[in-house]
């Protein structure tokens, strides 16, 4: 029985359950060969006081949609990801819509992996360009 993209978007979207990701509104669209998009509404719940998202929540789906990229493109059964380092670098206010994210990567390791995040609107502006590193690692039997 194959799973079709859109079983696997389901499967990794229901993972989220409990999470932050949930609290945020993440939900994983789109994935291929090398990436993976993300997106999450912008609404009062992710503003900061003065009604713009807050950098804050970009990062965090950021740092979901690449955690969750090495994840899917790592052996999870025997290994686990964490992340080691995440950088934000904002570009663009905006207080409405939703914003997408999507990691592709720059290396793919065994070991460590560094991912290229870029955060658009639903007009592909860019918000946000991130980067982060993860590490993978085996899972203590």
């Amino acid at each position: 029985m194959s799973t079709t993209k859109e079983d696997y978007l389901a499967q990794a979207n229901a993972a989220s359950k409990n999470t932050l990701m949930e609290t945020l509104e993440i939900e994983m669209v789109d994935f291929g060969d090398d990436f993976l998009v993300a997106r999450m509404p912008v609404t009062s719940k992710v503003h900061q006081p003065d009604g713009v998202l807050h950098g804050g929540a970009t990062a965090a789906l950021a740092e979901s949609v690449g955690s969750f990229a090495s994840h899917i493109f790592n052996d999870t059964e025997n290994r686990f990801v964490r992340g080691l380092e995440i950088t934000a670098n904002h570009l663009k206010s905006i207080s409405e819509g939703y914003i997408y994210a999507k990691a592709t990567f720059l290396h793919k390791g065994r070991t460590t992996q560094l991912l290229d995040i870029r955060v658009t609107d639903e007009a592909d502006n860019v918000i946000s360009i991130c980067r982060l590193s993860t590490i993978s690692l085996p899972k203590k039997k």
